[in-house]
């Protein structure tokens, strides 16, 4: 595993992906009490009841295509009409816990967010496919790491250069692996700092040795067009 640098996008205006990622589509809450007709539902049958009222289960696994795998047979993805109609009354509707935002009044949009984790908010850019994203990152002037993206390698967890930084004063340097740990946000103040520190150790590696110069020479260009782009965007950086 290594530390990774990235960009707090929503915070630079000119981020071209900065409002779909504010755009928030579909969350998912853990308790639907109360939004019981916001939030989405399957019709699912179990695979003991579906056992018990079809023949040949390998032919209806294989007309309906449907994988071998599956811990349950949802209505909507029958393709045969007599399956349907053979499995419609043991159909047990159960809620998906997904709610559609753009359904959502704007009095109650505060409350199905707070009642959603981080982790299970779909915005405009997780819509995206992997190409429509990557040609949006090329185009984008935040896409620091070679028109990849905004977030790239800083290096090994083991790397030797904040150890360096300490030694020559370098803080904000220094402090990585610590920020990587805490989920640390550094300010457009702190990469102004870290613009100078940069300065500082790219003079000093040499007196650290060439391997040192080769190794970490990288990271600090990386690290460099990060700060730039903080202070330029007024936009956070961490890394993780």
């Amino acid at each position: 595993m290594g530390i990774s640098i990235g960009i707090r996008e929503i915070d630079a205006k000119s981020a071209l992906c900065r409002d779909l990622r504010l755009n928030v589509i579909r969350v998912r809450v853990d308790n639907t009490a109360g939004m019981e007709s916001l939030a989405g539902y399957d019709d699912i049958v179990s695979l003991e009841n579906a056992r018990a009222l079809i023949g040949d289960w390998e032919a209806f696994l294989k007309r309906n295509r449907i994988n071998p795998e599956t811990d349950a047979i949802y209505m909507d993805k029958l393709k045969n009409d007599a399956d349907i109609a053979l499995l419609k009354p043991k159909a047990v509707r159960t809620s998906t816990g997904w709610v559609d935002m753009e359904k959502v009044s704007g009095p109650n949009k505060e409350k199905v967010l707070a009642a959603s984790k981080k982790e299970n908010r779909l915005t405009g850019w997780d819509m995206l496919s992997f190409e429509e994203m990557n040609e949006m990152c090329l185009k984008c002037k935040l896409s620091w790491d070679k028109g990849r993206g905004c977030i790239g390698s800083f290096g090994p967890n083991d790397s030797l250069l904040p150890g360096i930084a300490e030694k020559r004063g370098c803080k904000v340097l220094a402090s990585v692996p610590e920020g990587a740990k805490s989920g640390r946000t550094y300010t457009p103040d702190d990469a102004k700092v870290l613009l100078k520190e940069i300065e500082i150790l790219t003079k000093a590696l040499p007196e650290e040795g060439k391997m040192m110069v080769r190794r970490y020479s990288g990271p600090l260009e990386r690290t460099k067009a990060v700060a730039d782009i903080s202070v330029s965007e007024g936009c956070g950086f961490y890394f993780f």
